[in-house]
């Protein structure tokens, strides 16, 4: 499930978000810009992949490398790495505050600044976001995203360029994973593969990297 894991949450505990069209699955466009096919997609899942997108709609596949079809053209495509959390990452933080629709315009400030991955005006409904303020401004924050039955994300972490170096994305990390240890779960997270000082943070934190996989932006052909 790692391996394709749009996938395995849009059949599995994010089923009441997917789009769908036989066994192609999507995120709604203000939720997530992500698609989702089975392990081994055939012509049928393509063509409902299509249909499901319709012309001139992008969409992100998340997984290894493979060949599309001429049904679908490239649009653009980077690499990524995935990392599990170790069971000692879990650690509550008293400074953080839970983050709710209301502060949905100044996470999306935040994620403008500093581009931390998809964050949409809706993806706060895919799980918890935590963040810290200072002066009553968002400096910081992060949250769950993909939930599989057995595994969720940490994403949108990210520290506003002033707070930077003062260990607020650690501690917000472990403040998630700590929410996430406590529903059974066990925390995974991702980031672009040439992302070098944030693979050293989560090699510093004991994460494990558990696959390398590609981003692939697609559209109908």
């Amino acid at each position: 499930m790692l391996t394709n894991p749009v996938y395995a949450a849009l059949t599995g505990p994010h089923a009441t978000f997917a789009e769908t069209r036989g066994d192609a699955r999507r995120y709604p466009t203000a939720v997530a810009p992500f698609l989702g096919l089975p392990d081994n997609p055939t012509d049928q899942d393509w063509a409902d992949a299509a249909t499901l997108l319709g012309p001139g709609t992008t969409a992100a596949l998340m997984r290894p490398d493979f060949p599309l079809p001429e049904t679908f053209k490239l649009d653009r495509q980077f690499d990524l790495v995935q990392f599990v959390a170790p069971e000692s990452l879990a650690a509550e933080d008293p400074e953080t505050v839970a983050l709710g629709p209301d502060d949905v315009p100044e996470m999306l400030a935040l994620v403008a600044l500093t581009d931390p991955g998809p964050f949409r005006s809706r993806t706060i409904e895919l799980g918890t976001y935590v963040g810290i303020r200072r002066n009553d401004e968002l400096i910081a924050m992060a949250g769950t995203r993909f939930a599989l039955p057995d595994h969720t994300e940490i994403s949108a972490v990210c520290t506003h360029p002033s707070y930077r170096g003062q260990g607020l994305g650690s501690r917000l990390i472990r403040a998630v994973a700590a929410h996430i240890t406590s529903t059974g779960r066990q925390p995974f997270l991702h980031t672009g593969g040439t992302n070098t000082p944030a693979i050293r943070l989560y090699e510093s934190l004991g994460f494990t990297l558990t696959n390398q996989m590609k981003v692939t932006i697609v559209e109908p052909a």
